[in-house]
């Protein structure tokens, strides 16, 4: 398969350099010092399952240098979407399939508003992994796991080549006949932990050890599963609860990306994960004032460290 990825970061490089080595043509598309290292020598990926580095050059500067392709991962943090969305509408790259592994439930919407919907596949990740340093990922743990599926019942076998060609490469990987769901599913979990780590600025195992942030973490979770189920989703009444259940499971010093993002005085993705409930509740006609909160005790910090 010809797999183009949008994005080398912790996400694509690591399950881009997982395709290479099962014998997938695979180019990725990034940029900076991290491109110019990868040309030079190949990805390098260390992880607790292993060790492995894709070929040099298998890398170029921007989507008009990609040649045909199969299918395009997007990787790219929440606010590139657009921008690589753009550069997909216009490329020449023979109607590929697109399947992004971003984060939320926004991703969709502004690729659809550029490319065409039957070429669209539904997917999320999970993973914990980051540029160590150009032309090197660090995969965490041994968590690495994709679920995939169809929007059209006519992208059915699409969706099931596609999720072969993951679990060939031994990633852990789901068909799901309910993606949408799916990916909802994880944008609760993963609001609520965004939310709550970085407005108290802790792991996990603070929020949810102390009565105040543990419900503040359960409060946030609720209003982002009522908008799920007022956009259609179907939700168990006890998934709120189960996540809770989970988020007791987690190593006391898990965090979040957002959190990472804010410690290091980077950009955030905070429109798309508090801010994203906040806008979609408001075209519901329904109140998230949890989500309102935390989006505007962050707004200073959404494009990274104020400078006074």
């Amino acid at each position: 398969m010809r797999i183009a990825v949008i994005g080398a970061g912790g996400v694509g490089g690591y399950f881009g350099a997982r395709l290479a080595a099962a014998g997938n043509d695979v180019t990725f598309v990034a940029r900076g010092r991290h491109l110019d290292a990868v040309r030079r020598s190949g990805l390098l990926v260390r992880s607790p399952l292993g060790e492995f580095r894709t070929p040099p050059a298998s890398a170029v500067g921007s989507v008009s240098e990609l040649g045909p392709t199969d299918l395009v991962l997007v990787a790219v943090k929440l606010w590139d979407t657009e921008d690589v969305a753009a550069q997909l509408g216009s490329a020449d790259l023979h109607s590929p399939y697109v399947l992004s592994l971003q984060n939320g439930v926004h991703k969709d919407i502004i690729l659809r508003s550029h490319l065409n919907d039957d070429r669209l596949l539904g997917g999320t990740c999970f993973i914990s992994a980051f540029i160590e340093e150009p032309g090197v990922v660090v995969h965490n743990n041994t968590l690495q796991k994709i679920v995939v599926g169809p929007y059209r019942d006519e992208q059915a076998s699409t969706s099931r080549a596609v999720y072969e060609a993951f679990r060939d490469a031994g990633i852990e990987t789901e068909l799901s006949t309910d993606i949408e769901r799916v990916i909802w599913q994880k944008f609760i979990f993963l609001v609520g932990l965004s939310a709550t780590t970085a407005a108290v600025r802790r792991p996990i195992g603070v929020v949810r050890s102390n009565d105040r942030t543990r419900v503040l973490l359960e409060e946030v979770m609720r209003e982002t599963a009522e908008v799920a189920r007022a956009s259609g989703v179907k939700l168990d009444d006890a998934f709120v609860e189960a996540q809770m259940e989970f988020c007791d499971t987690l190593p006391a010093g898990m965090t979040s990306s957002m959190h990472n993002d804010l410690d290091k005085g980077n950009r955030l993705e905070l429109p798309w994960l508090s801010g994203g409930v906040v806008d979609l509740a408001e075209q519901l006609n329904i109140a998230v004032p949890r989500n309102r909160t935390v989006a505007d005790i962050l707004a200073p910090y959404a494009f990274g460290r104020p400078a006074a």
